[in-house]
């Protein structure tokens, strides 16, 4: 099951859907960082590879930070 969440990115609209497991991870990577998720979100956004989808930015961002 997929929970699709919506976030401002570079002044527009953007929804994810990630796995609530990897929501949390995310989550926990934020706060370790003293910052809300959006900022996480953001940072991530600015390094993706062009072409890469988010949500897989997302996803692989998290198992490197929890591995």
């Amino acid at each position: 099951m997929l929970d699709k969440r919506s976030f401002s990115l570079s002044g527009h609209r953007t929804s994810v859907a990630l796995e609530p497991e990897f929501w949390a991870a995310l989550g926990e990577i934020a706060q370790a960082a003293g910052e809300p998720l959006s900022a996480l979100i953001t940072r991530i956004d600015a390094k993706r590879a062009e072409g890469q989808p988010l949500a897989s930015a997302l996803r692989v961002f998290a198992l490197k930070e929890k591995l």
